[in-house]
């Protein structure tokens, strides 16, 4: 029996992936990623983005503002995000969250975005869904100053930043989210930062169809690699693939425990 994990982050309605979604889908049950969570980055898009959830039983999804997006698109209201999160298959807030690399001149508005998006995950009760580049300490920051005001949970999204930031977010109570950026050769610094951390905090993603792990590095990444950087995840914590798979899903199932309800009512 193949291990069954779950891809907690990806983008299947991406030009990359058109007209092809039920062969990808059945490659990714195939691989043993039974679940995967696709993510709305504009909230003009979500009907789109729900239809695919809609269509496919193994798919969720979550929408929100990427930070990237935050000074191009209508600001989010925390109502509107509830609205959305009534659907049976909607199971996150976001991706939100704050990116100086190459979109440092709004960082204002990305700040007022993230703060409508928490506020939104805390009367939800859904989990947040963090982007965060080179912006590690307004992050921190911002996430543990809105933690005291109200609890939410939150996973950090393809986490690829500092030790500092992990632990923030750890102490707090929040989730880590593996890519495929940890199982590049050159990432030995990040997977020391995730071999430190509890592994009940841990969740794997593709990001697809971004940052393929090897042996696919380069091309095009979608769900059914997660299994290669969950494979990575197992050496790095110093457990076995099937010990390592199950602690993953466990971990979903508490932070998405919507998705986790659901599949069972299933």
């Amino acid at each position: 029996m193949t291990p069954e994990i779950t891809d907690s982050h990806c983008h299947l309605d991406f030009p990359d992936f058109e007209g092809q979604l039920p062969v990808i889908v059945k490659r990714a049950a195939d691989a043993g990623v039974t679940r995967m969570v696709t993510i709305c980055t504009k909230l003009r898009l979500e009907p789109q983005v729900r239809a695919i959830a809609e269509a496919h039983a193994p798919v969720f999804y979550a929408a929100g503002t990427h930070p990237m997006s935050a000074a191009d698109e209508p600001l989010a209201t925390t109502d509107e995000l509830i609205a959305l999160a009534r659907h049976p298959k909607f199971v996150g807030i976001g991706e939100t969250g704050l990116d100086y690399h190459y979109t440092s001149d709004s960082a204002e508005i990305q700040k007022q975005s993230l703060r409508v998006h928490i506020a939104a995950a805390r009367e939800t009760g859904l989990p947040l869904i963090i982007h965060a580049r080179a912006a590690d300490d307004d992050m921190a920051s911002i996430l543990t100053d809105e933690y005291k005001q109200g609890a939410y949970t939150c996973v950090m999204h393809c986490f690829s930043s500092s030790r500092d930031l992990a632990r923030a977010a750890l102490d707090i109570g929040f989730y880590l989210s593996m890519s495929g950026i940890a199982a590049f050769p050159k990432s030995q610094e990040l997977r020391d930062i995730f071999a430190a951390a509890p592994m009940d905090r841990i969740l794997v993603e593709t990001d697809a169809p971004y940052l393929a792990p090897p042996p696919h590095r380069g091309k095009r990444n979608e769900p059914a690699f997660t299994a290669h950087t969950a494979r990575k995840g197992a050496e790095t914590m110093g457990v076995d693939y099937a010990t390592f798979a199950a602690h993953t899903q466990k971990n979903f199932d508490r932070l998405f425990a919507k998705a986790a309800a659901y599949t069972v009512a299933a």
